[in-house]
């Protein structure tokens, strides 16, 4: 915190600096990124910047790990499925369409290829994001299938390969498409067709 300067304007500051490094890491990537751009940005001095994070690999490791905050959101999705065989399908195909739509997001997608691009550089930061983000959601969806199975509603001999089964099933066209073009390239109606095929093979492999 800056010299006597109070508390809540120094934690409005680290906020502002954060949003803006996000919103630049995004748009210029790691190398393109300068301090003077975020400072601009957030409408601090550069001093500031520095004073809040030592340095820019300090302030890219925190923007990216605080994205798994958000994750919380996807656990809860895909904690409970009802074990009710006439409603197996509707209910896969809910959670199908939510995941979906969720993990399709620009600014998820663009998160994606930011921590692709620089996991050469910082690879510990890779692991990280994805061992306290997505590999948490699989092993939730490997619990929730597991208690299906264990109710007789699913055939499951390896519950986490059938959660990254019915994730890929999902998620590889679109994501995919998105990461070679550099932006979205489905529409809200190509997302339903992927879900609803994706769950379709799923429940033929594991019904």
């Amino acid at each position: 915190m800056e010299a006597n300067e109070p508390a809540g304007r120094s934690a409005r500051k680290h906020q502002a600096i954060m949003e803006a490094a996000t919103a630049v890491f995004m748009a210029k990537g790691y190398a393109g990124t300068s301090m003077d751009d975020i400072a601009r940005l957030a409408a601090v001095s550069k001093q500031t910047v520095y004073k809040h994070f030592a340095d820019k690999e300090k302030l890219f490791a925190e923007i990216v790990l605080a994205t798994t905050d958000r994750i919380e959101a996807m656990i809860d999705l895909v904690s409970g499925i009802p074990a009710d065989a006439d409603l197996l399908e509707e209910n896969l195909l809910r959670l199908a369409r939510q995941f979906l739509t969720t993990l399709t997001q620009p600014q998820v997608l663009q998160l994606r290829r930011l921590i692709i691009a620089n996991a050469d550089t910082f690879p510990d930061l890779g692991a990280a994001w994805y061992e306290q983000g997505f590999e948490r959601v699989l092993a939730t969806l490997a619990d929730t299938f597991q208690c299906l199975a264990d109710q007789g509603l699913l055939r499951i001999d390896d519950a986490l390969l059938a959660a990254n089964h019915f994730s890929g099933l999902l998620l590889w066209i679109p994501v995919n498409k998105a990461m070679f073009h550099g932006s979205p390239q489905h529409t809200q109606l190509e997302l339903d067709h992927y879900a609803d095929a994706g769950v379709r093979a799923f429940l033929a492999a594991y019904r």
